[in-house]
């Protein structure tokens, strides 16, 4: 665990009250409050089919929930991904999603479209705008490329870039919609321990330029390391929530990830049902979430 140096924990930056999302008369997550505050690092942990996307969907607008309420900063975010990106909260996804056939550069500029305010017209016929515009866009685009450290593959096309760089591009482009909250979804998934130390270090970097992150990982030891706080969710409902240490000797949790049964725990085929539907549920998705992979 790291103690946050450069920001104060005061504000309360995401508020989920009772999320609740069914499929049918599948329930995938059942009345899961949490809450993110500014300069915080938060990990979601818990089993395959615990219903961890599937609260970030509910999170970013790609869910409508069944039940319950999700503020950013106060305000009741809209039921649809560009406008929660609008509102201040980005993501990225387990699997890539990047445009492989774009550069890196321009991978990024895709991100900024929701911080550009000129509209068709001023596109069209290219005016001091737009212009003005288009400048800033491509200045920040670098800016974020050296953050992450591929300023120098700025004209490489996406699809050439290491496996641990087009995650690292994603998380770029996640940024250039400058949120106040950046979700991550697997960030080190297939990752080597190098990768997987440069992705911690980045995700650190982010926190201390202000944004707050909400993180879910399968690597326990990456997750009790990067976070200030944990909360472990077992067939769709918040089983518990505290400091790493708090997190990593509750028993319940030690039982979750070895597979001992809970009372009511629903079984293999019913879990299977529950991620057909959110399989096809997220089938249609915003264009700037790119390519799967």
């Amino acid at each position: 665990m790291t103690t946050t140096t450069q920001n104060t924990k005061t504000s309360t930056v995401l508020d989920a009250s009772g999320v609740t999302m069914r499929f049918g008369g599948l329930t995938a997550v059942r009345s899961v409050d949490l809450t993110v505050s500014a300069g915080e690092i938060v990990g979601l942990i818990g089993p395959n089919g615990a219903g961890k996307t599937t609260f970030f969907n509910c999170l970013t607008g790609l869910y409508i929930p069944t039940e319950g309420k999700v503020t950013y900063k106060g305000t009741v975010l809209p039921p649809k991904p560009h406008l929660v990106t609008q509102a201040g909260i980005a993501r990225t996804f387990q699997n890539i999603r990047l445009f492989s056939n774009m550069t890196v550069l321009e991978n990024v500029l895709v991100g900024r479209h929701t911080r550009t305010k000129e509209g068709l017209w001023s596109a069209l016929l290219r005016g001091p705008g737009f212009k003005k515009a288009e400048a800033a866009s491509h200045q920040r685009a670098m800016e974020l490329l050296e953050f992450i450290g591929l300023q120098h593959k700025a004209d490489h096309l996406a699809r050439n870039l290491p496996y641990g760089e087009q995650r690292k591009l994603e998380i770029a482009r996640a940024l250039a919609s400058e949120p106040g909250l950046l979700l991550l979804d697997e960030p080190t998934a297939g990752m080597n321990p190098q990768e997987t130390r440069v992705t911690e270090e980045l995700i650190f970097a982010i926190r201390d330029q202000g944004i707050a992150v909400l993180v879910i990982e399968h690597d326990m030891r990456f997750i009790f390391n990067l976070c200030d706080r944990v909360a472990c969710l077992v067939q769709g409902e918040k089983l518990v929530e505290g400091t790493p240490e708090t997190v990593q000797g509750d028993e319940r949790v030690v039982a979750a990830y070895l597979g001992t049964p809970f009372e009511g725990a629903p079984g293999g085929e019913e879990v299977a049902e529950v991620e057909a539907a959110e399989a096809q549920s997220t089938t249609s998705t915003t264009s700037t979430e790119g390519e799967t992979q």
